[in-house]
């Protein structure tokens, strides 16, 4: 298993998580780079939102998978992308932290060369 995560969490992301599981139970993450909020992270009960083979699990933060569109990690695979919170409401009604005057956005950072040679050896080996 890689010690590289490919998402990240901040302390103010995690409180929120943890806020929401007290009262919403089991949550899941999604990033798409549709229309509605472009491409901000969406957070919903588990099992509310369908992922299909155009999606990629990057990680779980806090307990939560966190999924994003094909598309958008054909763009974003050279990246960590770090979850964070920014005050003021997101642009979807969908995404449960949005009644807390708050929503999720992501941060990225570049992988080092040496950290991408390692997610490159383990995608290799997991795709004989």
């Amino acid at each position: 298993m890689s010690r590289i995560k490919r998402v990240a969490v901040t302390a103010t992301a995690k409180a929120l998580i943890h806020h929401l599981q007290e009262k919403h139970g089991p949550l899941m993450f999604h990033q798409s780079g549709g229309c509605c909020d472009g491409s901000a992270p969406m957070c919903y009960p588990m099992g509310d939102f369908m992922v299909s083979h155009q999606d990629v699990k990057l990680g779980n933060i806090e307990g939560c998978p966190f999924y994003m569109g094909v598309k958008q990690y054909e763009y974003w695979q050279h990246t960590q992308l770090i979850l964070d919170v920014a005050p003021g409401p997101g642009g979807s009604d969908f995404s449960l932290e949005g009644p807390q005057g708050e929503r999720f956005i992501t941060r990225s950072r570049l992988f080092s060369n040496a950290e991408r040679q390692v997610l490159q050896q383990e995608l290799a080996e997991a795709n004989p």
